[in-house]
């Protein structure tokens, strides 16, 4: 076997720049759970001393912190002045906690992989699965702080207008089911911009919902947002005008027998928004994109195990692409499935009866 050296050396960059980040995890969660981020954006730009006396964290460890962020690129320093600081963008990822590019959640998902990964691995060779919130301490929550930042920024300036008559009927007062709502945050998002309309949220995990309605109460609308546990195909409410599905349709073990489930669950002219990761149709035309690599290593670890620990696990993966998404959906009976927008990391389907 021949090595080429010069790949090798882009390969070993590569790596040490995939290592530094790893490493980042535990240290820029500190960072987020100990308020330095936020002193630095606050106070900023301050000297060490400075820092560890505005925290009240012991200064050796703040010296090392905020030297390895600076290394990491994630903070400023200037040498001359010995004084770290926070830029603008740096702020938007750190600090602002409805930028849609505020990466908390990002963080702590890395690291509820990282403590999965036994039970995950044990599946690999059972290929049994490993079942929503049993991987790790709190990975429903990691997930819906993960999502949280693009639904603020999207649900309600871009996907819902996007579909046919769908606002003009939440603003009159329609009756929404969310789907898979997790820990609730999209169900409360569209709750507080139509107070006319009703929404009931769906969940099969029950601490996830036990949050869902601490959220409501907090939020002010226990009065009209609800929510329940119980799985997709066992809802028994009909005649919604509107019903969602925020990164989750690819996570059920029977997506098929969901998808039949909820076309009775509509009015005959209601409306069903399906956001699920953005993904090329062909596997080999993913590779190469920094998003889809995100997507797959999260499915390995997530979203293929809850699936397979739930009946039929068909395990669709978080990049199974539109066209597999509509096969889906179109042997449910449903007619009508366009692509009604997309961003950087979602694509959101309209589907109709």
């Amino acid at each position: 076997m021949t090595i080429d050296n010069e790949k090798l050396g882009a390969l070993v960059g590569k790596m040490l720049g995939d290592l530094g980040g790893a490493f980042s995890v535990p240290t820029v969660r500190i960072g987020f759970r100990l308020g330095l981020f936020e002193a630095l954006h606050r106070h900023g730009p301050v000297t060490v001393p400075e820092l560890a006396t505005r925290t009240g964290l012991a200064e050796r460890y703040v010296r090392e912190w905020a030297f390895a962020q600076a290394a990491n690129g994630y903070i400023a320093y200037d040498a001359k002045s010995e004084r770290f600081g926070l830029t603008p963008e740096q702020a938007m990822i750190f600090v602002v906690k409805d930028s849609p590019v505020y990466l908390e959640g990002a963080f702590d998902l890395g690291a509820a992989m990282v403590e999965g990964q036994p039970k995950v691995e044990a599946a690999f060779r059972t290929g049994e699965g490993v079942a929503w919130g049993e991987s790790c301490g709190c990975l429903f929550c990691a997930v819906g702080a993960f999502f949280r930042p693009g639904y603020v920024n999207s649900i309600v300036q871009t996907w819902l207008p996007a579909l046919d008559g769908v606002v003009p009927k939440l603003q009159i007062g329609a009756k929404v089911a969310d789907i898979g709502c997790g820990v609730g945050f999209s169900t409360l998002l569209m709750a507080k911009a139509f107070p006319a309309s009703s929404f009931v949220g769906y969940d099969f995990h029950a601490p996830s919902i036990a949050q869902a309605n601490a959220h409501a109460k907090a939020h002010g609308v226990a009065d009209r947002v609800r929510f329940e546990t119980v799985p997709a195909k066992e809802i028994a409410e009909r005649d919604f005008d509107l019903v969602t599905m925020f990164d989750c349709l690819h996570d059920m073990g029977d997506p098929r027998g969901c998808a039949k489930h909820i076309r009775k669950l509509l009015r005959p002219n209601g409306s069903w928004m399906i956001v699920e990761p953005i993904a090329a149709d062909s596997a080999g035309d993913n590779v190469g994109n920094p998003v889809s690599r995100l997507y797959y290593n999260a499915s390995t670890m997530i979203c293929v195990p809850t699936s397979l620990a739930q009946e039929v696990g068909e395990a669709l993966g978080a990049q199974a692409g539109e066209a597999k998404l509509a096969e889906v959906l179109t042997a449910a009976g449903f007619t009508r499935v366009r692509r009604a927008t997309e961003g950087p990391f979602n694509m959101v389907l309209e589907v109709r009866p």
